[in-house]
């Protein structure tokens, strides 16, 4: 992964993150997030992806179900936001729409997906800090303003 920061204004930063091949994306995004303590910012992403999984998410199991792509697809769609989790560190939510070789798509919200050959992407710092917390009666992480 490289980045640069591109940006600032009244401290709020703005940078482009470009991921090499074989990186997991979701953990390489979150990663450079807690590094960076970015405790509230949006994310766009395009590229592409030698597999990945999308999710949809069921509420009756209260699990994501996962809905695998093992070929090369393009990454159309890769946005979300990044906010402070229950523990303290930044939490990634993250949705993709993926295009596959015959020119259907698979979409949802990313799991993970392995870089080929790039995935280029701009985070960009919101004026305001964002908590996420764990809705028990949902199952999920919702952002509270």
């Amino acid at each position: 992964m490289n980045y640069k920061q591109v940006s600032e204004t009244n401290g709020q930063r703005t940078y482009v993150v470009v991921l090499d091949a074989t990186e997991e994306a979701f953990s390489t995004l979150g990663g450079f997030a807690i590094a960076e303590r970015l405790t509230a910012a949006s994310v766009t992403a395009i590229g592409a992806f030698e597999k990945a999984t999308v999710g949809w998410f069921d509420f009756a199991s209260r699990s994501y179900l996962k809905i695998p792509v093992d070929s090369q697809c393009e990454v159309l769609s890769l946005l979300g936001d990044i906010a402070t989790g229950d523990d303290g560190k930044a939490s990634l939510h993250l949705h993709a729409v993926l295009g596959l070789q015959d020119g259907s798509t698979r979409g949802g919200h990313f799991l993970d997906g392995i870089v080929h050959p790039t995935l280029e992407a701009t985070i960009v710092e919101a004026p305001a800090h964002l908590r996420r917390r764990h809705q028990h009666d949902l199952g999920i992480a919702l952002i509270a303003l």
